[in-house]
């Protein structure tokens, strides 16, 4: 029925009617748009849709198949659920942006060449930066503008790769790139930017916490898993993202330990699950031709990886955003963000408490949550592939995970010490969205089929087999063990974590000193040197004569002491005389004799450099 609308630009689009209505009207409105979005998907066929010519290139928005679709349906979902949760918002700029952030992750999800990529890739980091900055507190401010410098750097390194490569091949076509240039290098810096790769991640733990309560929800959602994406499509079975993606998981978790900020902690867990992703990728074979053709030469070990990371990243979006309106929920109502101030909690939010702990059990892997069906197929996939220390680390930064996002944030936020702060329950709609949510995470944890089937290959993965049961339950109930015996020493602290941001903060300072000195030094030197050069000739051409007389008796004097029979003294005083003079009375001028002279001395200088250059 609406098949030739792209769901983009129905949120784009529709995004900017928003001020044309009010009140209740306004409310149905924004829940309407991704109830029509998600309509538009069912429709959709696989191929190529939505094809436009423009100065001879093809461009394609709409990139169908398998993968597209598992993207786009959690898109669309997540942005039902946003919205919900920020409905009781009456800032209309905050809906817009989130509506343009949306559309554009979808662009990009959709797009089939490079430069549609790039246009929804840049809409996204300008609009999404609202969502910071409409908190109008000077922390999120400057958040803001270091996210905005980020991603404009890595919005650069894409162009740059894009360029060069539509030079290489004269082709604009996105799919499969891999490492074998320095376009797809660079290309490759462009995504892992935006999937927040250490060093590459402090954009995300410094602006996510400073975003507003529902605009953070949104942040969560869209920028690292619109990445994931993208890194799917093209760099899949690249090696170096196995290392990569391990070492994420493991550092999320360790920053994660000494956080005291309840939505910087999450935000650190946000990189040590997109890791899981960033490993499924290189762990994956590359696809190259389809996933049709690809199913005949794949192994089971990569197959299962892609499927993980893409299922991965279907869940994550879900249980993240739950656990993100969660502590927004907590904030919103008692304006405390720290463990330090919270305790107690439990005693009038217990629905909130309720419903963040099916994010948390979804992202720490309990069994029969949504978490559980998709990190064990990536794990399994480096298990498969008989990549024993990414299984390893994977599972430790499994534990590490249920320790601080399901033990850790929970258990000082609801209970530990009464904090004595007394508050109720958030808006029913923030409720209703953690509910939807939450229904959402149970549902794929006990039907996992209904997200399997969705997936690129066919699945041939069992999450609940004795052995996965039994091997899961004993790594929470350890951890949960260790929480406990080592309680006081997981308390948060007053203190604030210095990560790879604090390099780009004193390197900037570095680079404002470089700039506003030495640089600025250094380029005014030569304007210097010419502007003396310029005031001298103009000087020199009222009486070139007497200039050269003057230049003649002023080395007489330092030379000689004198200047013909006048004493020391009087030489001086004739010489301050004659420059006060300068450049006498014209009338004494022979202007063609100073024409000649000067023509004369240009002449002797020309002859002069020919003899010596030949």
């Amino acid at each position: 029925m609406i098949d030739w609308i792209p769901p983009a630009a129905i949120f784009i689009l529709g995004g900017l009617f928003i001020p044309l209505f009010k009140g209740r009207a306004q409310k149905m409105y924004i829940l309407l748009l991704p109830a029509i979005a998600f309509t538009s998907l069912l429709s959709t066929t696989h191929g190529t849709n939505w094809v436009y010519n423009y100065l001879g290139y093809e461009l394609i928005f709409g990139q169908v198949d398998k993968l597209t679709m598992v993207f786009a349906y959690v898109f669309v979902i997540m942005a039902f659920i946003g919205m919900l949760y920020a409905l009781h918002i009456k800032e209309q700029g905050q809906h817009i942006s989130a509506f343009l952030y949306i559309g554009s992750a979808l662009g990009v999800v959709f797009a089939g060449d490079l430069f549609s990529l790039f246009i929804f890739w840049e809409i996204m980091a300008f609009s999404s930066v609202f969502l910071v900055w409409y908190q109008k507190d000077k922390a999120s401010i400057d958040a803001g503008f270091r996210y905005l410098l980020v991603h404009t750097a890595g919005g650069l390194f894409l162009l740059g790769g894009i360029v060069l490569r539509v030079v290489e091949t004269g082709s604009i076509e996105f799919g499969h790139i891999g490492l074998d240039g320095l376009d797809s290098y660079l290309i490759l810096i462009g995504f892992l930017i935006n999937a927040a790769v250490p060093p590459l991640h402090a954009w995300l733990s410094d602006t996510y916490p400073e975003a507003t309560i529902t605009g953070a929800v949104f942040l969560t959602a869209f920028t690292t898993k619109t990445a994931v994406y993208v890194l799917l499509r093209s760099y899949s079975g690249t090696e170096i993202l196995v290392y990569l993606g391990a070492i994420m998981a493991l550092y999320g978790v360790v920053y994660a330990v000494l956080e005291n900020d309840i939505r910087r902690l999450l935000a650190y867990h946000i990189i040590s699950q997109v890791g899981y992703m960033v490993a499924g990728v290189g762990m994956g074979a590359a696809i190259i031709g389809g996933f049709a053709q690809m199913q005949e030469v794949a192994t089971p070990g990569q197959m299962l990886a892609t499927n993980g990371a893409a299922a991965h990243a279907f869940a994550h979006i879900l249980y993240k955003g739950l656990l993100f309106m969660g502590a927004g929920a907590v904030i919103y109502m008692t304006g405390k963000r720290k463990l330090t101030e919270l305790g107690g909690l439990y005693k009038t939010m217990p629905i909130t408490l309720i419903l963040y702990m099916v994010g948390a059990f979804a992202i720490s892997a309990v069994p029969l949550f949504s978490g559980y069906v998709s990190k064990t197929m990536v794990i399994a996939g480096a298990e498969k592939s008989h990549l024993t220390l990414i299984f390893l680390m994977l599972t430790f930064a499994s534990a590490g995970t249920f320790l601080h996002t399901g033990l850790k944030l929970p258990y000082f936020t609801f209970f530990a010490k009464d904090s004595g702060i007394r508050v109720k329950e958030p808006p029913l709609n923030m409720l209703l969205a953690m509910g939807v949510a939450a229904f959402m995470c149970i549902l794929i944890g006990v039907y996992p089929q209904m997200l399997y089937n969705m997936l690129p290959y066919p699945v041939d993965y069992h999450p609940f087999t004795v052995g996965h049961l039994v091997g899961e339950m004993q790594l929470l109930l350890f951890t949960a063990f260790g929480f406990f015996l080592l309680l006081d020493k997981l308390y948060g602290e007053r203190t604030i974590s210095l990560d790879t941001d604090w390099f780009y903060r004193k390197g900037s300072n570095v680079f404002m000193w470089f700039i506003n000195g030495p640089l600025a030094r250094g380029s005014q030197w030569p304007v210097d040197v010419c502007m003396r050069a310029i005031s001298f000739l103009k000087w020199f051409s009222k009486n070139p004569v007497l200039a050269i007389m003057l230049f003649k008796d002023s080395l007489t004097l330092r030379f000689f002491g004198h200047i013909g029979s006048r004493t020391q003294t009087d030489s001086i005083r004739y010489l301050e005389d004659e420059k006060k003079h300068y450049p006498r009375d014209p009338v004494k001028r022979n202007p063609v004799g100073d024409s000649l002279l000067l023509a004369l001395m240009f002449m002797a200088v020309y002859v002069m450099y020919y003899m010596f250059a030949a």
